[in-house]
């Protein structure tokens, strides 16, 4: 996917009259928080007005988020008419996301999917994944799958079923295989940028408008253990 240059060093994969597609970076929070820190929907505005020459305020909606510490693919509406359809679509599942990961330890088995109940902690932002259902909890699935074996640690390819908070990180760190670098869920020490080697990798939508299939490949950070996955 041709990354588009611009003066606000974004990332952009595909970009449209209704819909833009950033490659998000690590640190880079998609929306407003209590941090205070500039979110990635205001540079995204910035660089609409800028380009456009657009006077007032810009229109941008935000169709879905990344954990701050993850990268890749971010959908922004930038008419009402495609967030309402954006946000159908994604809400209904009718979007196909895949993700690469990085895990410190080799899965059971070499393809399988997993499932699990989450139950969200507002307190310490976690989600705790069980194999039986409890109170307050929500069924969450994937799809896993091998990719290559790299020193010390095993790269995954992993198609989501449905959106539940940190269900990736939670999932695959209750079968004894944290994302490297994620503390939060396990992993003994911390990546030197502070990330985590989650990476949206692929998403396959409907145009909200047109109608037509689209197909956005974010490439992963150049970082050493990516550029491994990225050989293979």
């Amino acid at each position: 996917m041709k990354i588009l240059s611009n003066k606000t060093n974004l990332q952009i994969l595909h970009e449209d009259n209704h819909l833009i597609v950033i490659n998000k970076r690590v640190g880079d929070i998609v929306q407003g928080d209590k941090t205070g820190d500039k979110p990635l929907s205001e540079v995204v505005k910035e660089y609409i007005k800028d380009k456009y020459n657009k006077p007032g305020d810009v229109f941008l909606g935000v169709v879905h988020r990344l954990d701050r510490p993850t990268t890749g693919i971010v959908v922004f509406a930038k008419t009402s008419k495609a967030l309402t359809r954006l946000n159908e679509m994604f809400s209904q599942r009718e979007t196909q996301k895949t993700y690469w990961t990085v895990v410190k330890n080799k899965p059971p088995k070499n393809q399988d999917t997993l499932v699990h109940f989450l139950k969200r902690n507002e307190k310490n932002n976690t989600s705790k994944a069980h194999l039986k259902e409890v109170p307050d909890s929500k069924k969450a699935s994937l799809e896993y799958t091998i990719i290559t074996a790299l020193d010390n640690y095993f790269a995954l390819e992993i198609n989501l079923h449905t959106g539940r908070h940190h269900q990736i990180r939670a999932q695959l760190s209750a079968i004894g295989c944290p994302i490297k670098g994620d503390l939060k869920y396990g992993f003994d020490r911390s990546n030197p940028d502070g990330g985590i080697h989650l990476h949206a990798r692929k998403l396959v939508f409907q145009h909200p408008v047109t109608k037509d299939t689209i197909e956005i490949i974010a490439t992963t950070p150049s970082e050493v253990l990516w550029k491994s996955v990225n050989k293979m």
